[in-house]
């Protein structure tokens, strides 16, 4: 008789109560905390391959932000200015003080706005195809030529898409060779059609611009910080990242003790480079 899979794991459900909404989340398994921010395009269901690989050594936390379903519905979409109290909020609700953090595209912005205001409750942060509350177009050494041949080509290649039912932040080749996934990325995508995403990238973007300007320094401050492990993950279609600054994150990630958390990201399936192909870049997604 073959052995059983261990699966029954812990399983929390709930709805936390916040100004102006709930917010919807799942705890699966026991350990020290690892939450998983989505992006535009996503909810807590996003993190169906992640959850599964953690949740044996981990509390994985995963949220529908605020606005985003099954959360509640905002009148006049969220405000990303809330994105990380209620992570804050989410976490003293949970009973925990600190927290590995993976986010993704706009989560980042609730990664980064979280880790300014409360950098030691963050033991570890994946910023994957995102540099959340920072603009990217100031990164020492970026190419700026690349960078604008990228954005000549980004948006255009996400329109033309559309036109054909393919989803931005799959691309074609994961449409292609890859049409279960891109279905059910299309399928989690729709469970927030009603949320005007168009009016809500703006908001990111002036978010960014907002930090940029009154905190000139805070990627430094956060980046030096010895709790800090930060890692990009870069998708074939992002902009043009300068090669030194990603090694150099990726070796103190790796000297810090967070391998584990890395390399299982790297070789799942919704984290290959195959997956996302051909994705707009950091644009939120």
């Amino acid at each position: 008789m073959d052995t059983l899979p261990a699966v029954n794991v812990k399983r929390v459900r709930g709805k936390l109560a916040r100004p102006g909404c709930e917010i919807y989340y799942e705890l699966t398994g026991e350990g020290p905390a690892l939450v998983f921010a989505h992006g535009l395009g996503g909810n807590h269901l996003s993190w169906w391959q992640q959850v599964p690989a953690f949740c044996d050594r981990y509390s994985c936390i995963t949220l529908a932000h605020r606005g985003f379903a099954p959360s509640s519905p905002i009148q006049g979409g969220p405000d990303p200015n809330d994105y990380g109290d209620d992570l804050a909020a989410l976490l003293d609700h949970l009973g925990f003080a600190e927290t590995r953090i993976v986010a993704q595209s706009m989560g980042g912005w609730t990664a980064t706005g979280f880790a300014l205001k409360a950098p030691a409750r963050v033991k570890a942060l994946v910023m994957a195809c995102t540099t959340g509350v920072f603009d990217f177009r100031k990164c020492a050494g970026i190419d700026q030529a690349a960078l604008a041949a990228w954005d000549a080509t980004a948006e255009p290649t996400a329109s033309a898409g559309l036109e054909h039912g393919i989803h931005p932040a799959g691309g074609a080749r994961m449409a292609r060779e890859q049409p279960t996934l891109h279905f059910l990325y299309r399928e989690i995508d729709d469970q927030n059609r009603e949320l005007d995403k168009m009016a809500l990238r703006p908001r990111l973007l002036q978010r960014a611009a907002a930090t940029r300007a009154t905190r000139p320094a805070s990627r430094s401050r956060l980046c030096s910080s010895p709790a800090r492990r930060m890692s990009q993950f870069r998708r074939p279609a992002s902009p043009p990242w300068p090669p030194s600054s990603q090694t150099r994150a990726s070796s103190a990630w790796r000297k810090r003790g967070t391998r584990s958390i890395s390399s299982a990201l790297r070789t799942s399936t919704a984290w290959s480079r195959r997956s996302w192909r051909g994705e707009v870049g950091l644009r939120p997604s």
